[in-house]
C-alpha cells in the first residue's frame, strides 16, 4: 500500500470517528415558554367637566314712588331709605321707578313684577288702588304699600301706616308753646288721610296747651271737625307752598307746619325771606334732609317708613312674610318728634318737660290726640 492511499485512509477513520463522537451528544429539545404579559397601566377615568352651579341671584326690592319723586325729602326719600339700609345691612339689590304723574303707578308696578322682584314697595296713599289690583293678580309677589291698609287685609300685601297724629299733637303743643303772636298755621298737599292725620294732630296738641295754660293760640288752615282746610292739590310746586305760606304769614301765623313733601320747601323759603316765621317739618328730620332751612327749624313730625321699609324686606328674606297690617307709633318708635337743633335754646326747659310728659300720657294712654267726647 503506498504511503498516499495509507494517508487518506487514516484521515477517514479519524473523521468517521468525530462524526460518531457528534452523534453521540444530547439533541436539545426546544420547550414551549409561557409568553409573558406585561400591562399597560391604566389611566384615571376620565371624568365628564361638570358646569358651576349658577351664581344666586340677588334678593331685589323695588320701590314705585309717588309723584313727589324718590328724592323729595319726605316719605318716598325716607321709604328709600329703608331699601338702602337693607342693601348695606342685608347685602340685596334695591331699585326704583319714579312716577312723574298717577298714570305712572300701574305701569311701574308691572315693570317691576316683570323684572321679578322680590318685594315691591309702593309709596302713598294715591298708589293703593294700583297696588291692591297688582297684587290680586300676582299673589306670589309680596308687595309692601306706605299709607295704607286694606279691609280685608290681602295676605301678599303688608300695609303700612302711622299713628302721626301722636308726634303732630307733640309739635302742635310744641308750637302753641313758642309762638309769638298766638297763631300757628298748617297745611296740605292734598286731602287724603296721611296727611290730614298729621294736621288733625296738630291742631288738636295746640288746643290742649289752650287748655293747660288757659291760652288761646288760633290754627290757621284746619278744621278738624268740620275736616274743611287749605291744600295745594298737588305734591311737587314749591311756588304754591310759597304762596300758600305767605298768605298764612300776612295772616299772623309765625309756625308753619306744611304736609305737602316737597310743596313745603316752597313754604320753608318764603318763611326765610320774610324772617321770624319757624317752620316745622314732616315725615323725615328737615334738618338733615332740607339744610338750607335749619336756622328756622324748630322741629320735624317723623315718620319713620325706613324702620317698617326694612321690616317688611327682612320678613321676606327669613320667610315671615305673611302680610297684613305694620303700625308705627310713639311707644315702638314708628313716628316721634326730631330734635330742635339749633332752635334747642330757644325751648324752655319747662316747654321740654311738659312735652315729654304728653309724649308719656298719650303712650300710657292716659292723653288721647282727641278728646275723648
Amino acid at each position: 500500500m503506498s504511503k498516499k492511499i495509507f494517508a487518506f485512509l487514516s484521515i477517514l477513520i479519524v473523521l468517521s470517528m468525530l462524526l460518531a463522537a457528534c452523534g453521540a451528544e444530547e439533541t436539545p429539545v426546544a420547550t414551549e415558554e409561557a409568553p409573558v404579559v406585561v400591562e399597560e397601566p391604566t389611566a384615571p377615568p376620565v371624568e365628564e367637566p361638570t358646569a358651576p352651579p349658577p351664581a344666586e341671584a340677588a334678593f331685589k326690592a323695588c320701590q314705585v314712588t309717588d309723584t313727589g319723586g324718590i328724592d323729595d325729602k319726605s316719605f318716598n326719600a325716607t321709604a328709600w331709605k329703608g331699601i338702602t339700609d337693607a342693601m348695606t345691612e342685608l347685602g340685596i339689590e334695591g331699585k326704583y321707578l319714579e312716577s312723574q304723574q298717577q298714570t305712572d303707578y300701574e305701569k311701574n308696578i308691572k315693570a317691576f313684577i316683570d323684572e321679578g322682584c322680590n318685594i315691591i314697595i309702593t309709596v302713598g296713599f294715591l298708589l293703593g288702588d294700583a297696588t291692591k289690583a297688582a297684587a290680586e293678580a300676582n299673589t306670589t309677589v309680596p308687595f309692601s304699600i306706605v299709607d295704607y291698609a286694606y279691609d280685608p287685609t290681602i295676605p301678599n300685601v303688608l300695609g303700612q301706616v302711622f299713628n302721626t297724629d301722636e308726634a303732630a299733637f307733640l309739635a302742635g303743643y310744641l308750637a302753641a308753646g313758642m309762638t309769638k303772636t298766638g297763631k300757628v298755621a298748617t297745611f296740605g298737599g292734598m286731602q287724603i288721610p296721611p296727611v290730614t292725620i298729621f294736621m288733625d294732630g296738630f291742631y288738636y296738641g295746640v288746643q290742649h296747651y289752650n287748655t293747660v295754660h288757659g291760652t288761646a293760640v288760633e290754627v290757621l288752615g284746619w278744621d278738624p271737625v268740620a275736616q274743611t282746610g287749605s291744600f295745594t292739590g298737588n305734591f311737587e310746586s314749591k311756588e304754591d307752598g310759597r304762596t300758600l305760606g305767605l298768605s298764612f304769614m300776612d295772616e299772623g301765623a309765625d309756625i308753619i307746619l306744611p304736609v305737602a313733601g316737597p310743596v313745603g320747601e316752597g313754604t320753608a323759603a318764603a318763611a326765610l325771606e320774610r324772617g321770624d316765621v319757624l317752620i316745622v317739618g314732616v315725615d323725615a328730620d328737615w334738618y338733615n334732609t332740607a339744610p338750607d332751612f335749619q336756622s328756622i327749624l324748630l322741629t320735624s313730625v317723623l315718620k319713620n317708613m325706613d324702620i317698617t321699609t326694612f321690616e317688611s324686606i327682612k320678613q321676606v328674606i327669613q320667610g315671615t312674610f305673611a302680610g297684613g297690617v305694620i303700625v308705627g307709633n310713639l311707644q315702638n318708635g314708628g313716628v316721634g318728634l326730631a330734635p330742635y337743633h339749633d332752635l334747642d335754646a330757644s325751648v324752655s326747659a319747662e316747654l321740654k318737660a311738659e312735652i315729654d310728659q304728653v309724649k308719656a300720657d298719650l303712650i300710657s294712654g292716659k292723653l288721647t290726640v282727641k278728646p275723648q267726647q
